[in-house]
């Protein structure tokens, strides 16, 4: 069976890291990056630089698939608008999940998900379109993920959790089951969330989990 074509849009570290799990799955064949103007490589890991994102409508192969690489050092908000870009310009949003991960059949994935090395999505949860699930994430059962979220490295949802569009979870932070998260809310590496949280857009840095003694 013939790979499928991919444009991956985001140069950065995290297009690496989408690059290494898109190799292992096999199932996409990556046509070229799209990157910022000012920058001047002209490939990453062998794949050659292709344009700009506004070049993206021209750049788009019949039948392509894309894959929006940015992570969220920029913010969620522009990997939205990418997302919007992408669905101007006719692009089909991949989902690709890392063969050394485990995702439930009963669960959700919505387009442009990317599910990476060694992360965990256990029954009856909801996956939002352009949603990255970093290595090592758990995302625990009947959890409702939103949409432009990034659940980073090591990350604990626990069971029964709602997180809004664009939200940030960062690395090893845990949520206590059942907790919800307001849209656009970030919470910090390593904070344990034990209450709701209803305001949108906030920071949240909770405690930090204690090692045992």
């Amino acid at each position: 069976m013939s790979r499928k074509p991919l444009l991956l849009v985001g140069g950065g570290g995290h297009c690496k890291a989408c690059i290494e799990v898109i190799e292992s799955q096999g199932d996409y064949r990556i046509t070229g990056i799209i990157d910022l103007p000012k920058k001047t490589e002209k490939e990453l890991l062998g794949y050659p630089v292709v344009g700009c994102d506004s070049e993206l409508p021209q750049l788009l192969q019949e039948g392509s698939y894309v894959l929006i690489t940015l992570g969220l050092s920029r913010g969620s908000r522009r990997r939205r608008e990418l997302h919007r870009m992408v669905q101007a310009a006719g692009g089909r949003m991949a989902t690709i999940i890392s063969p050394l991960a485990h995702v439930s059949k009963h669960t959700l994935l919505d387009t442009g998900v990317i599910v990476m090395h060694q992360a965990l999505i256990n029954t009856g949860s909801h996956i939002g379109t352009n949603t990255i699930i970093n290595s090592q994430a758990l995302v625990e059962h009947d959890c409702t993920i939103g949409e432009h979220c990034h659940i980073a490295t090591g990350a604990r949802i626990n069971g029964g959790c709602r997180i809004g569009d664009e939200c940030l979870i960062g690395s090893g932070a845990i949520l206590l089951p059942g907790i919800s998260i307001a849209p656009g809310t970030r919470i910090g590496a390593g904070a344990v969330v034990t209450r709701n949280i209803e305001q949108r857009g906030g920071t949240w840095t909770g405690c930090p989990a204690r090692p045992k003694t």
